[in-house]
């Protein structure tokens, strides 16, 4: 899995690089990370964030996200380590794509 490197807000602004997506990503979890995926593709795709954090000793549901087709732009966060830190580095989140055609995405972090 590829790390996509976070690009931080400035006040002085952030035009975001976007890159392709790749079957699997991995994000640094924090408070203030997000995930932004864009959608060119004909059809509409889902984003699955793979939850690794447990309420009660309950283990907690991926995150699934669907993002529209043609002009889909979804934000999706913040990705918080309590809920989506790897147990292998405790501070990755996994990502998947149902499809990478015409999809782009960066790691913000505000």
């Amino acid at each position: 899995m590829a790390l996509l490197a976070p690009q931080v807000v400035a006040l002085s602004g952030l035009t975001p690089t976007y890159t392709a997506a790749a079957a699997s990503t991995t994000v640094t979890c924090g408070e203030r990370s997000f995930l932004h995926v864009k959608n060119a593709a004909g059809s509409s795709m889902t984003v699955t964030i793979t939850a690794t954090g447990k309420i009660r000793g309950q283990g907690v549901a991926d995150l699934v996200v669907t993002v529209p087709a043609t002009t889909g732009d979804k934000m999706i966060g913040p990705l918080t380590p309590d809920l989506f830190a790897s147990a292998a580095d405790g501070v990755s989140a996994a990502i998947t794509y149902s499809s990478t055609t015409s999809v782009t995405v960066a790691n913000i972090t505000i």
